[in-house]
This record gives structure tokens, sequence and C-alpha cells, in this order.
């Protein structure tokens, strides 16, 4: 019998699949999708792929960030033109795609305090957790990813039921 998969839904236009493919000691690297681009962006640790993404929700402006980047130069435009992006994959497409360690979807629903703060779904377990910051973030992935690999410590994730 197939798991219901209750938590598998994209839900805004800045949803992220992240994919893990490979752990190389502590550091993961796979690929992430969002419905923008119909190629994959390869990232080789959880710090690029963070600044990937944190590129995406700026050229979208969604979710729209707390805290701007100052400058005192002239020369620099205030206001930036935002680029229209087109749809290049459906959230079933993007639903498909899996990493070969893991996978999971991230919803980031805000930008504050210089972070983010939102949901991630680890799909292979089907289960969905609230994240405070971008850093809360990476370590679920870790974690989660920890109990894929033999644990050398045999401590259960906070991934909670």
């Amino acid at each position: 019998m197939e798991q219901a998969k209750s938590q598998w839904y994209i839900g805004a236009p800045n949803g992220v699949i992240i994919c893990v493919d490979y752990r190389n000691g502590c550091e993961l690297q796979g690929r992430l999708y969002h419905r923008f681009s119909a190629e994959p962006v390869d990232y080789t640790d959880l710090g690029q792929m963070t600044l990937l993404m944190e590129r995406l929700y700026d050229d979208l402006r969604f979710p729209f960030s707390g805290t701007n980047e100052r400058s005192f130069s002239e020369s620099e435009s205030k206001l930036q033109t935002r680029q229209e992006r087109k749809e290049q994959m459906s959230d079933d497409k993007l639903l498909q795609k899996h990493g070969d360690i893991g996978t999971f979807i991230v919803r980031v629903q805000h930008r504050q305090n210089s972070s983010w703060q939102g949901r991630i779904t680890w799909m292979e377990e089907d289960k969905t957790i609230c994240f405070r910051s971008v850093w809360e973030m990476v370590k679920l992935i870790e974690s989660a990813m920890d109990t894929v690999s033999v644990s050398e410590d045999g401590q259960e994730p906070k991934w909670g039921d």
C-alpha cells in the first residue's frame, strides 16, 4: 500500500525541491529545482545551496526581504526592476524530482531578521517541520541525512511526528 504523502505540495511560487545526491563526510551535494527552470541547479555544499535559493528569492522578490543591503553610492539604482519569470515546470513535475539519498520540499514563508522562516518536508518520511532560520533548516537537512547513513552516536534527529 502506498503512503498517503499528505505533506507533498509546493504551495507557493518560491517553493524549492532540494535533492541530496551525495555525501562526502559532512558535506552534502546535489541539485535543487524550482518552477522557473526546467534544468536542475547543482550545489556542492549546503552553504552554496542557500546562496542559490537566496538569489532566487531576491529575483522573485518573494518572500520580500525584511532587511535590505545598504549602499551609500549614488551610482547604484535604489529600485531594481523585477524580471518577469515564466513558469518552466509544474508542481506535479517538481514533486517527481528525487535525490539519490534524500529529498526535501522547502517553502520559505518569510525572510525576516536576516534569515528565513518556513516549512520543510522530508519527502521520504512524509514529515514536515517548521524552521525559524536558515541555520535551523540546514541542521534539519543534515540530521535527516544522518539517519540515512550509519549514525555514529545512534541519536535520532528532531524530526517530530
